[in-house]
């Protein structure tokens, strides 16, 4: 069975995300498992000194786990299996470990915060768990809702080294649990960067790709993410699949001081993907 992973720190943007990953859940037929990990606060002074003992700060994100259980198990009404675990370490380590144990579906996290505290710690353990995690990371913009669901998915496509760099895999079970269209973006200006090989790279896309039926969609525009984020903004895409070694729509989540990199400071959810093992 399918089990969908959502980190909490119990902030607002985690419960947002939380509420998106639990209608996924049903969607895909996944359970859920609540994850949470907690650090030892300590105070470097003339030697290190823990300001709160290790059992205080363990019962305590226990209680708070089991409250929060309780409710999301109230939430689904018995139609998703929820479970929970809580940890003391590294956020992304735990969650790396637990991943490994499990083999998830999919991570759903917040992607930042509405105060400046949100924006530097779960936006940092965001961007973090999208770089080390080998798993798709499905990044949540603040307020967004999962709504009538997943049905349009844009994957941006850059017709290079395609069958090195392209998820196909993962690709096509996203696609496939959720029943959705999949478009793929290709943004280029002028024809800049077509190349003699590029013909061939979109026919070998195209087989990778082939049992999902992709629409294809060829964007003009100087600034590949901004394209991808105008199109999917007009036409109203519900997800973006994003490489993290390719392209820069991560950073525009967790920048928001940036004019030029405010890509998906729309509420277009991503998902993170590494390349096919």
């Amino acid at each position: 069975m399918k089990t969908i992973i959502i980190p909490t720190d119990f902030s607002p943007t985690a419960t947002n995300a939380m509420h998106y990953g639990i209608e996924m859940a049903k969607a895909v037929q996944a359970s859920i498992v609540l994850f949470h990990a907690y650090q030892v606060p300590v105070s470097y002074a003339d030697t290190p000194v823990l300001l709160v003992s290790v059992a205080d700060l363990q019962k305590n994100a226990e209680d708070r786990m089991q409250i929060l259980k309780a409710e999301v198990e109230h939430i689904c009404s018995g139609l998703v299996k929820v479970y929970s675990e809580t940890r003391m370490g590294n956020t992304v380590d735990e969650l790396e470990d637990y991943c490994v144990k499990i083999n998830p579906f999919a991570v759903v996290m917040g992607a930042k915060g509405h105060t400046g505290l949100e924006k530097i710690l779960f936006g940092s353990t965001a961007l973090t768990a999208i770089r080390h995690l080998n798993w798709p990371v499905i990044c949540i913009p603040p307020g967004k809702q999962y709504g009538e669901g997943i049905r349009r998915i844009g994957f941006a496509c850059d017709f290079k080294e395609v069958v090195k760099t392209t998820p196909a895999a993962g690709i096509k079970n996203l696609v496939q649990a959720l029943k959705a269209e999949l478009h793929v973006l290709n943004v280029d200006y002028h024809d800049k960067h077509f190349t003699p090989s590029t013909p061939e790279q979109s026919a070998l896309l195209h087989t990778l790709l082939e049992e999902c039926n992709p629409v294809y969609h060829f964007i003009e525009h100087k600034d590949v993410e901004v394209g991808i984020n105008d199109f999917a903004e007009n036409n109203n895409l519900d997800l973006i699949i994003a490489i993290p070694k390719k392209h820069k729509l991560l950073e525009g989540l967790f920048k928001p001081s940036s004019t030029r990199q405010l890509v998906f400071q729309s509420h277009v959810p991503v998902i993170c993907m590494h390349e096919d093992k």
